[in-house]
């Protein structure tokens, strides 16, 4: 019955797969990056210095995104 739910709630994901090959695989593995690099700085103080670290190392263009805080 679990199964059947679970089937049920993701089917246009499981469906766009299929159809697409598309995984979020990426952002998944970006998304890992990240938790890594915050890791290895024991915590994020300065958050505007923190995203200018992640496009220097992981070559980031954000250029539709304002990053202000």
């Amino acid at each position: 019955m679990r199964q059947c739910q679970s089937i049920q709630s993701n089917y246009y994901n499981i469906v766009q797969f299929f159809n697409n090959r598309s995984t979020n695989a990426s952002a998944e593995s970006f998304n890992a990056k990240i938790k890594s690099f915050r890791a290895s700085l024991r915590g994020v103080r300065d958050v505007n210095f923190f995203i200018y670290r992640l496009t220097k190392i992981y070559c980031l263009i954000c250029k539709s995104h304002s990053f202000s805080v």
